[in-house]
């Protein structure tokens, strides 16, 4: 069992999520069963689902948490541009939490990549 609030990707995960709680704050009204939501619910999902793969015995089954985490970002990815293509996000906004969802995106990458060398080089 590891400690997740350790590892960077958790950390900078977390982070998005306020992040994402924060301008979402502003959505108009009528979203807030909508993209609001499905927004919050996928940015949390990332760090939640690297927590819970921490929780879990053995890389395979801390890898496939990490996969789910890594589709929760790509669904983030998709809100992100549709906030923006609706005129909910402005471009700051837009291009600083890409790219954090992008940092989160690459550090779950290699930490996969890392599991699976593990596993490779490992008896």
């Amino acid at each position: 069992m590891k400690d997740f609030h350790a590892l960077v990707v958790w950390q900078k995960a977390h982070q998005l999520t306020l992040a994402i709680y924060r301008v979402t704050a502003h959505f108009p009204r009528e979203e807030a069963f909508g993209l609001t939501s499905q927004m919050r619910r996928a940015s949390a999902s990332i760090a939640a689902n690297v927590a819970e793969g921490c929780g879990r015995s053995g890389e395979t089954e801390f890898a496939r948490f990490l996969h789910i985490a890594a589709g929760s970002a790509s669904e983030l990815e998709y809100h992100l541009l549709l906030a923006r293509d609706l005129s909910y996000l402005n471009t700051t906004d837009y291009t600083q939490l890409s790219d954090a969802l992008t940092e989160v995106k690459r550090m779950l990458a290699a930490l996969l990549r890392q599991i699976k060398l593990h596993r490779q080089s490992s008896p």
